[in-house]
């Protein structure tokens, strides 16, 4: 098969992927929203309304979706095989934490003596253990491998609880193969350099929300996830087209936060209105292929 793509129906070799947004929501829920009185998180509604993005967005071309929402921000593994199956787009789901501020309390003051947060070595083998073994369904199971290692960091700084999920995913990467993607906070560079310390290549990560950096982390090998396709053409025009992603940065549907609407087919119809074939074609199929693609040892 070659090198392969683990996606929520089983792997799939990278090059059969198609046009593929990396770094998307499929479902964002603020972790504890599902139980507030004034929200109904209505499954089959979900359903639906996701099923049509995700038609209209097969219809433009897209083959596949990869949803960095983690462990606890929504994911939905039954409701991605049921979509995938559905519409016939691939799904890639992801495992992850962060930042601190959205960690329950059993990862920030576990029982132990002094309690202290989690270090490095035990994200790693969460977050391994979710590719290796498939992804936990809460109480029931594990189910599906994960394809990428989402996390991200404080927006004001990166405190020592997120330098240690960054330090983690990087390890979890290594051991698995599988990409890292984050949110960067206010250093962007100094946060990859805390995943390249551990031996995992920039060429292994993308950065999400890189600010003014996009440059500077595509000269060193990280892929830039923007959202406008002008500041794609720049960075293409500055020499950096292999590290180009396109997001919508939204969320297909949310829940007790405010995230602007995906429209996954109109990323897809602007990238092609305003960017040359060419490098229309790099930035949706060429680089999230190789940057998915599981590395082997």
């Amino acid at each position: 098969m070659g090198k392969i793509v683990n996606t929520v129906l089983g792997p799939v070799p990278s090059g059969d992927l198609g046009v593929t947004l990396t770094n998307e929501a499929l479902l964002s829920v603020l972790p504890g929203a599902q139980y507030a009185y004034d929200i109904t998180l209505d499954r089959a509604a979900v359903f639906e309304t996701l099923a049509t993005k995700l038609r209209a967005f097969k219809q433009s071309g897209g083959e596949g979706v990869v949803d960095v929402t983690g462990q606890f921000a929504g994911r939905d593994l039954r409701l991605y095989e049921a979509l995938s199956r559905a519409t016939g787009v691939h799904l890639i789901a992801s495992t992850g934490q962060g930042p601190e501020g959205m960690l329950g309390g059993y990862f920030l003051t576990p029982q132990t003596n002094p309690p202290t947060p989690w270090p490095a070595e035990k994200w790693a083998d969460l977050f391994g253990a979710e590719v290796t073994d498939g992804m936990v369904v809460p109480r029931v199971e594990r189910r599906g491998h994960a394809g990428v290692i989402a996390t991200a960091v404080t927006a004001e700084g990166a405190t020592p609880t997120d330098v240690e999920l960054l330090r983690g995913s990087a390890r979890a990467a290594l051991a698995t193969g599988v990409p890292v993607t984050f949110v960067a906070g206010a250093d962007a560079v100094a946060e990859l350099a805390v995943i390249t310390q551990e031996d995992l290549s920039a060429s292994r990560v993308a950065v999400s929300s890189p600010g003014s950096s996009a440059a500077k982390l595509a000269e060193q090998g990280a892929y830039v996830v923007l959202t406008e396709t002008s500041e794609a053409v720049a960075l293409a025009e500055a020499g950096h087209a292999d590290r180009i992603l396109l997001a919508t940065g939204g969320a297909g549907q949310a829940f007790g936060h405010e995230v602007p609407e995906a429209a996954y087919d109109h990323l897809i119809s602007a990238v092609r209105a305003d960017l040359p074939g060419e490098l229309a074609d790099q930035i949706l199929i060429t680089n999230p292929a190789t940057l998915l693609a599981v590395k082997e040892d």
